[in-house]
This record gives structure tokens, sequence and C-alpha cells, in this order.
């Protein structure tokens, strides 16, 4: 039967119903004369209307193709159809009153309006027969997707009833959390409490669950969807009718605050002003270009007006998407972009690329800088952060580069893990190729060739692996929000800020300095959460508030972490021509414990030895304690 139904082309099924309609002319004549008080019996009667029954017939093909009857499905056989259908059975009738007045048939008046209202009926009545059968052969053919529908309100309800006809899908229940539906039946379906899912699903075979509701927060959508997916099912979200027709905005499409909204004070990011000589017509290169500091190092240095910017970076799809920017940027401007795909820890392409570019500026931002994966993978992150510094920094020193410029990071500080050892490790190795190229300068009666500086700063808002963005994403997954501990605190800047400290700082430079930023007081991690949670128009949800959006989990300090980040190793800050940017004197290690500590280090490298390259941190980076942080942790 479910081949046959399904076989027959829309055409075809329209004149299936054609047909049925003609069929019950006759029919509802017969239960006219059979309810009227005529002389004659019903069959009689219509026998003796036979002769009109042609012309009758005929007349209503006409008038239901004209109002398009036929071409009316059964599942969208509403109230609008019901409306033509009406017109119909009334222009019918309207015609056998003007086919009996023509053959004289001598039918009371009263006949014709029974026979409009019999037909309609049965009109009505066969298309309802016929669409219930259609879904039972449909139902008994194959499986079906047997769904629990999460919201028993408006939208719930027109979502019932649209699936009722569906050849594939067959709802069963509502849950909702209102307790005043629970126990009632809607569009025929029961409405039970959320609590029960598990009974629901096991005690009906439920396969899908539609989340019907549209006026409830997307975060508490997404926990709803969290915990039935957990039993297995398939989660559907139902959009709202508004959003459906445009006049509300999809979640999806919402933007996010911005992250420099939570700088907790004013921005420091002005204009460059004479810091832009220093790079101006200069061949600057910056490694990690395509990182969130690099790609914005690359934005700022372009409005210097360069002759070159060379963009040197590891990964391919961060150095493409970069490079397709700045060109956009570079269309009028003459200013030769160069995309180099490599990494600063292969000595001879990086000496290849200072050499072929001419490379005048170095700003180098490549490195491994999240603290977890680092202290997961210690040696690859000890390799690239300590030795591709030294194998950039002597190439630019070999290759005569005017400027070198490190950024580095607060986590440098009396480290507790190794990404902030390993940046400390580069300050080392720069400071103390500052101070061998200085003293053979002196000696040589020269300026020093190459200038070595180093720019540290704090956590900087939006940037990728940063707690802003990884804050919003969890807000749109519905929560929880992660803080490791309730007394974190934080310095922040914009990247904007960071950027225009390095530039700034680079152009101050003489050699060997380490420039630091006034950012400020720190800013507690679990205030920022909150600001992030209440910025998305949520509330938290806690003890005083259990009816709030979000969660505020606390996970405990991660390996490595400290409660608080510092700056400097000491107090000891000179001023400079930018009232923010102060150079920071701190004792640095002699050329021979900077020898012996790479030899140490890249033994321990060679030999896989996690252990040993802890020992080389433990022996040379002053402050740095481990055990601290695990301590805090546990």
């Amino acid at each position: 039967m479910l081949n046959l139904i399904s076989g027959l082309s829309r055409r075809q099924k329209g004149y299936v119903f054609l047909a049925l309609d003609l069929v019950l002319i006759p029919l509802a004549l017969l239960f006219t004369f059979a309810v009227q008080a005529l002389p004659a019996p019903a069959l009689t009667t219509l026998w003796h209307t036979w002769p009109v029954l042609p012309y009758l017939m005929l007349s209503a093909t006409g008038l239901s193709m004209w109002l398009g009857l036929p071409m009316i499905q059964l599942n969208a056989y509403e109230r609008h159809a019901v409306g033509l259908t009406a017109i119909y059975a009334l222009a019918v009738a309207g015609s056998l009153a003007v086919l009996s007045g023509i053959a004289q048939l001598g039918l009371p008046p009263g006949t014709h309006v029974v026979f409009g209202i019999s037909y309609f009926l049965a009109i009505v009545a066969a298309r309802a027969v016929m669409l219930y059968l259609t879904i039972a052969v449909y139902q008994s053919a194959g499986p079906r997707c047997r769904v629990l529908i999460y919201g028993a309100g408006a939208t719930g309800a027109q979502l019932a009833q649209a699936l009722k006809s569906h050849e594939a899908i067959d709802p069963v229940a509502f849950v909702d959390d209102n307790s005043s539906l629970q126990g009632m039946m809607l569009a025929g379906l029961p409405v039970l409490a959320p609590a029960k899912i598990a009974e629901i699903v096991k005690a009906r075979a439920i396969n899908r669950v539609l989340l019907a509701m549209p006026s409830v927060s997307p975060p508490k959508q997404a926990q709803i969807a969290r915990r039935v997916q957990k039993m297995g099912l398939e989660v559907q979200t139902l959009p709202s009718f508004a959003q459906l027709i445009g006049e509300e905005a999809l979640v999806d499409k919402l933007a996010p605050v911005a992250p420099q909204t939570f700088l907790g004070r004013a921005s420091r990011a002005g204009e460059l002003g004479r810091a832009a000589f220093s790079y101006a017509g200069r061949s600057v290169l910056v490694s990690g270009a395509g990182g969130s500091i690099g790609s914005e190092l690359c934005r700022q240095v372009l409005t210097c007006q360069p002759r070159k910017l060379v963009l040197y970076e590891l990964s391919e799809l961060a150095l493409y998407t970069v490079h397709q920017e700045l060109l956009s940027l570079t269309e009028e401007t003459g200013i030769e972009v160069v995309p180099v795909l490599g990494s600063i820890t292969d000595p001879r392409q990086v000496r290849g690329v200072l050499a072929e570019h001419e490379v005048q500026v170095v700003l180098h931002a490549a490195a491994y800088k999240h603290v977890p994966l680092v202290e997961a993978n210690p040696l690859p992150g000890l390799a690239n952060n300590v030795f591709g510094t030294q194998t950039l920094a002597v190439a630019a020193a070999q290759a005569g580069v005017e400027r070198f410029i490190l950024i580095s990071s607060d986590k440098a500080v009396r480290p507790t893990n190794v990404m902030g050892a390993s940046k400390r490790l580069a300050e080392l190795v720069v400071q103390d190729l500052a101070t061998r190229t200085g003293r053979r300068s002196a000696r040589q009666g020269r300026v020093s060739p190459t200038i070595f500086a180093m720019v540290r700063f704090g956590n900087v808002l939006g940037s990728s692996g940063s707690v802003i963005p990884l804050f919003q994403d969890q807000i749109s997954r519905g929560g929880p929000v992660t803080v490791t501990d309730p007394n974190v605190r934080r310095f922040f800047m914009t990247t904007r800020e960071a950027v225009q400290l390095v530039l700034k700082a680079g152009s101050e430079a003489r050699g060997g300095e380490i420039f630091v930023l006034d950012m400020g007081e720190p800013v507690s991690i679990l205030h920022l959460a909150r600001q992030v949670i209440e910025s998305a128009g949520y509330t938290v949800r806690d003890e005083i508030h259990p009816e709030g959006d979000i969660e505020i989990a606390i996970t405990g300090l991660r390996p490595g972490e400290k409660m608080e980040e510092e700056l400097t190793l000491t107090d000891d800050l000179i001023g400079t021509r930018y009232s923010k940017i102060f150079c920071a004197h701190e004792d640095y290690l002699s050329e021979i414990e900077v020898a012996a500590m790479l030899r140490s280090l890249r033994q321990a490298l060679a030999a896989g030895d996690a252990a040993a390259a802890r020992g080389v941190i433990l022996r040379w980076v002053e402050g740095y304690a481990p055990l601290v942080a695990e301590q805090k942790s546990s």
C-alpha cells in the first residue's frame, strides 16, 4: 500500500481527490433525500434527478479545478482549505438548484440547502479519514523517529501539531518545567515532568528530544541539551517564530562583548609618535606573525611605513590568514609583505631569511605560550622558546640587524611553570648577547651593530587561549565558567597596548633593557568571570541565586600556576620618555654561566630527559619553584 501511495504523482493524487469529491455528490443527494420529508422514497427521488447528475458533476469538476481543491495536500488541509471547501459546496448546491429548476424536478428549496451542508461535511470527513489512513500506512510501513518535545508552550504545541502528519516522526509526549502543566493533555499528548525524562525515554522508546523553548536563555537550553545527550539521545533546538522571520536575531549571530571592555582601567594605547621613525623605511621581520600579538605587531608596523615586512610563521594556516589580511591593507602603499613558512629553530633558514630580505629590525613574538600545554610538553616548549630565541638572536647579531626586541611575559618573573621559566631563560640569552655585543663594540670603538632589548607584559585580553575567549566559549555552551581559584588575580592589557609597548620600547632601547608597562592593579579572575557572564546578558547561578543562568565552577590551581603574577624581579624601575613605560634593572648571568646553562639544557633535550631539563631550570632560573604551584593545586 505504501508503494502505491508514494508512487503516485502530485497530479495523480489530485485526480483521486477529484474523483472522490464527485462520488460524494450522489451520496450526499441520497442522504439529503432521506432526511427530507418528500412524497417519494430517497432512492426513487435520486432516480428522478438522474438526468441532471452528469451536468451537476461536470459543473462540480470545473468549480473544483478552479478553486484548486484537488491540489491541496492532505497534511495541509486546514482552515483555509476548509473555507474553500465551503465555497465549493455552496456553489455546487447553487448549481443543483439551477439545474433542478431547468429540469422542473420540483425539489423544495430547503433540499438544496441541506444538500450543500451534507456535501461540505462529507468532503471534510473524507479528507480526515484519508489523512488518518495515510498516516497509519506510513507508520506501519517502516521505523519512525519517536520524539519527546521539551517545552509545552505555544511553540511546543504548534510543533506537535505539525509533526503529527509527518511521515517519519512520531511525537510521543511533552516535558515541561511548569508544574501547572504537568499531568495535562496538550495536542493529544501528555505533559510530564523533566525529572522523569530517563523513565520516559526507556518506557516510550524515545529517539530524539526537541527543545521547543525559544524564550529560555541559550545557556539553560545548552544545559538541558547536555543533560539529555548524556542519555544517548539526539537533541535539536527549535528557534522562535520571531527569529525565523528575522524580527529577532538568532543566538549564533550575537556578537560577544569586546574583551577590552573588561580592562578595569582606561586604555593606555595612543599614537606611536616618534617611535614610528625606528621602523619607517626599514625591513622588519616579525616572528610568530600569525599569533595574536604577532599579527597586531604586523598591523601597527605597517602604519610606520616600513620598506618591507617579513612574516615568519610556523603555522601554515595562521601565516595564510595574516598574509591575506595584510595584503588588503597594503594594496596602495607599496610596502612589500613577504610570507615565510618555517621554524625559528632552523639556523640555516633563519640566516637565509635575514640575509635575503636585508632585515634591519626583528620583533620576536614566536613562542609556545600556553602554560598547561608547555607544562605537559616541557622539552618542545624549551626547545622552541629558548633555543629558537638563541638561534634568531645570534643570526640577527651576525647579520648586523639594527634592533632585536624579544616579547617576554610576566610569567618569567619567579616562574612556577616551564613556560615562564623558558621565557626567563630566553631573556637571559638575549641579555647575554646584549652584554657581549656591547663589550665587543666598546673594544672596537664603535656603536653596537645590534641593539637587544626585552619587553615584558601581562595577560593580553582576547588573545588566543586567553581567559575571556575561554569564558565566552563556556557561556555559549551553557557553562559552567571555570575559575581555578577565587583568589587568583592577573595583570591585563589590550593587544593594542601590548604592541604599542613593544614598538615604543623598541625605539627607546639602547641595549639589554627589560621594559615593563604600568598595568595598574591586578584583576580578580572571579570578578572577571562574573563580568563576562553579565555582559552576555545572563545571571550567575550560585547559592544565593539558584535560578541564575551560568554557574562558576572552582577547579583548583593547575600545575605551574600562580595566585598572582609579578612584572619585575626587583623594584628598581627607571622611567622613560613614555610615562607608563619603565625600564627594570635586574641581575643577569655571565657569558660562561649562560654557555653552561645552554650546554646542560641541550644535553637534556638531546637525551629526551624532562627531569634533567627541569633541573637546569631549577639551577639557573631565579625563583623557579614548581612545587609551590603543585601544593596550592592539591
